[in-house]
């Protein structure tokens, strides 16, 4: 692929994900009517700027994905130091635990607690997200997601498989709004990385509705952004067939109708004339994986040319509208390239330039695997991931 192309592709998709993801944050937990009520006939349809920063905020949708992109990251560069393979989820679980931390205590108590312990600047995690100040705040975290991680770190218990050694019962969508760096770092075989992205969701969501979802999207995403050669497909018929590839990779579970029901459900309504509001009730409210991946599937499918009209109508609705939005945008954004983002989701979008960085390594970390336009500033990205 063109690397201009792809590029484009990676950065839209990371970029598009915290747009979607700020635009709902404000109305997550509003209804219809405060929505309507607030911001007029058509809903929110601009960033909400913070009267303190000036910048539209992101929630801990987007914190968690550049968390999953820096572990990720780091995995490849310590996998390619040692010539060992290593699953993304061994290293993007040590990176969710740097998560945690930002959760957990400021930035100045890190600094201060590392500087008592003569640790390296990066506070003795993996991830060098943890030198970025603005990651240390609460932005609605997951109650799974704080619970689940704060039981790994309180037991040290040492899991290779999560979905084998569930960690609870929780469908909630914080697993799968997170994972699209996955589906942008690695080329493998296709329902190798299905499986991998159910795992990555599984580390902190242990209901099967939890994490295939996951698996779905990470299909989707990998398809979008890498196209296998020759073969030109629809957006439909790429989920079509990432329905049918989790059907085959989850064979048996007794959820899985439902996951596919609503697969299903989000197309046969993306080509019905209703309003977007309408279609999106029919689907739900989005706090649950498969609601958010239906609505995703849905926005996208309607507005696949338009991505401003499909965060708008990702986020326009009573559910966990950061989470449609940034899957959603995730999706659109992949699909039609960061250049083709509007101006004003550019301006004032906080960590833009860390969203940025963190696209353009993964981008980067392609270049490198393939011999492609060595530069100093690849060897910078290399050692900003060796701890």
């Amino acid at each position: 692929m063109n690397h201009d192309i792809l590029q484009n592709k990676i950065r839209g998709c990371l970029y598009g994900g915290a747009v979607g993801d700020a635009l709902g944050y404000p109305v997550e937990f509003l209804s219809e009517a405060s929505i309507f009520s607030r911001f007029g006939s058509e809903g929110i349809r601009h960033f909400q700027l913070d009267a303190l920063s000036g910048n539209a905020l992101i929630s801990d949708d987007t914190q968690m994905t550049l968390f999953t992109a820096n572990g990720l990251l780091y995995g490849d560069i310590h996998a390619s130091m040692q010539n060992t393979p290593f699953l993304p989820r061994q290293f993007v679980s040590m990176a969710y635990q740097d998560w945690l931390r930002t959760q957990e205590s400021s930035y100045a108590a890190s600094r201060k607690q590392s500087r008592s312990d003569n640790a390296a600047s990066r506070f003795s995690g993996i991830s060098w997200l943890l030198d970025v100040p603005e990651l240390y705040s609460c932005r609605a975290p997951g109650n799974t997601c704080i619970s689940a991680l704060s039981r790994q770190k309180n037991t040290h218990i040492h899991i290779e498989d999560y979905i084998q050694a569930a960690q609870n019962d929780s469908k909630g969508c914080g697993g799968i709004m997170r994972v699209a760096p996955l589906a942008l770092d690695y080329q493998m075989n296709i329902t190798d990385l299905d499986y991998e992205g159910a795992q990555l969701a599984a580390i902190t969501h242990g209901h099967s509705l939890g994490y295939m979802p996951a698996a779905v999207l990470t299909h989707i995403l990998n398809r979008i952004v890498f196209p296998e050669e020759h073969s030109y497909m629809t957006l439909k018929e790429i989920i079509l067939e990432a329905r049918d590839t989790s059907s085959k990779l989850f064979a048996g579970d007794w959820y899985l109708t439902e996951l596919t029901d609503i697969i299903d459900l989000a197309v046969q309504l993306s080509e019905n004339k209703d309003s977007d509001l309408t279609n999106i009730n029919r689907i739900g409210e989005g706090w649950v994986a498969e609601e958010t991946l239906g609505i995703a599937l849905y926005c996208t499918l309607r507005h696949s040319t338009d991505f401003s009209a499909g965060v708008i109508a990702a986020v326009n609705h009573k559910g966990d509208s950061d989470s449609t939005g940034a899957v959603t945008g995730n999706i659109l954004g992949a699909l039609l390239g960061y250049e083709a983002i509007e101006q004003k989701w550019k301006e004032h979008l906080e960590l833009s330039d860390i969203i940025l960085t963190l696209a353009d390594d993964i981008f980067s970390g392609h270049q490198t695997e393939h011999n492609q336009k060595k530069t100093d500033s690849e060897a910078a990205w290399a050692r900003k991931y060796k701890n």
